[in-house]
């Protein structure tokens, strides 16, 4: 099983190390707990789609709380971009990214090796887990090799779905929601389960990319190892 982790920032992942600091340019609500962030972009910043890279707060007191976050632009744009999802409520570093402003200052520090696309395949995600896909799906969706990748997000309400236009857009039919909390036309209702993967994934012999918090994780992997999902064409991380 190919694993990577938002924590690991071992040498043979890294692929940018020196500390950057970066301005504000805008930050927009994408969902009820969700924000975009957008920065500007230091020469040569070099990253690939769905890698990550940790981030301070250039404020007093808040230098050395690092957390990891996904690049959701694309290598190419010249401006940086993270979907971020929000924890009012632990009064910690994403509680202090939602009083931001245009011009307030990040700290980014190594960009490390998330998920990397290798060859079509299925996405699983699991709420914030969505985001290193996201910048790997605009990717795709620019050089128009979308294909035949299947994208499968699970959520508690239609309210948490991060970009769910974007990807309908992207993905048509192949875009399949699944609600825990919530019962909605047209949406999937429930947990990920065996059953349900094997309904709506008609090949095993494939590629597979796993996002999401690590209960969810522990769950999809046993189902996928219960449908004889070779673990070599695994690649999961956790949120």
């Amino acid at each position: 099983m190919k694993i990577t982790s938002t924590v690991n920032t071992s040498n043979a992942h890294k692929s940018h190390t020196m500390n950057q600091i970066v301005k504000i340019s805008s930050t927009e609500k994408v969902t009820h707990d969700v924000i975009k962030i957008v920065t500007d972009k230091p020469d040569h910043y070099i990253f690939s789609p769905g890698q990550a890279t940790e981030v301070t707060i250039n404020k007093p007191g808040w230098q050395k709380e690092k957390r990891p976050f996904t690049f959701t632009c694309l290598p190419t744009d010249d401006y940086l971009e993270f979907t971020i999802k929000t924890y009012p409520e632990h009064k910690g570093v994403t509680n202090e990214l939602l009083k931001l402003k245009k011009n307030d200052e990040l700290i980014l520090h190594d960009v490390f090796g998330a998920i990397l696309y290798e060859k079509e395949g299925v996405f699983i995600a699991g709420g914030a887990g969505i985001t290193p896909f996201i910048a790997i799906f605009r990717h795709l969706q620019r050089q128009n090799k979308i294909g035949n990748n299947l994208l499968v997000f699970a959520n508690k309400t239609k309210a948490d779905i991060i970009l769910e236009k974007e990807f309908k857009k992207m993905l048509g039919d192949a875009f399949i929601n699944i609600l825990s909390n919530e019962k909605v036309n047209g949406y999937h209702h429930g947990m990920i389960t065996e059953e349900f993967l094997k309904t709506n994934i008609k090949n095993v012999h494939q590629e597979f990319y796993v996002c999401g918090p690590p209960p969810m994780m522990d769950a999809v992997l046993k189902q996928l190892a219960s449908l004889r999902v070779d673990k070599n064409l695994i690649t999961k991380e956790a949120v």
